[in-house]
């Protein structure tokens, strides 16, 4: 599998999930499991059924994010020497060429994106027009709504 890039808080935030899955999620839903097999027979106990449907869950999504943290390569964005290019972690700030709006994102990974917390993935439309770019540069992008072209006016690395 490749590896997969994540900012130190994405990755951050992803085992701070993890630790709240494990010790309070799975134990939560082993009492409840308990606590519905003491009402007798499981066949007809809408409660047990719940509880095991998600205990399926939890599970699943602590495999996941173990698999997304194993696979991480983090990227510490203050730590980048990328001479002003925007690359992965970097803020931009960009204008719209049409409506003249002023716009920052920071390029972040797939499971950190957050569009209105102001990050894009960085396998956005939006972003693989931005990688490689310098401030002053015009990134065009292919919208839904057609071309849109952008000039960026700052890159940052926070």
């Amino acid at each position: 599998m490749s590896k997969v890039p994540l900012t130190v808080t994405g990755a951050e935030k992803l085992r701070e999930e993890l630790h709240r899955l494990k010790t309070i999620e799975r134990p939560n839903v082993v009492a409840a499991i308990a606590e519905a097999r003491s009402h007798g027979d499981l066949s007809e106990n809408a409660e047990y059924d719940a509880a095991k449907e998600r205990q399926g869950f939890i599970e699943g999504r602590i495999q996941e994010v173990e698999g997304k943290l194993s696979n991480a390569q983090i990227i510490d964005p203050k730590l980048l020497d990328a001479d002003g290019r925007c690359v992965f972690g970097a803020t931009v700030e960009m204008e719209d060429q049409d409506s003249g709006e002023s716009v920052t994102y920071q390029i972040v990974g797939e499971d950190e994106a957050d569009i209105k917390n102001g990050k894009i993935s960085v396998n956005s439309p939006v972003a693989r027009a931005l990688i490689g770019k310098y401030a002053g540069d015009i990134a065009q992008v292919q919208a839904p709504g057609g071309m849109r072209e952008y000039e960026l006016i700052d890159v940052r690395y926070e």
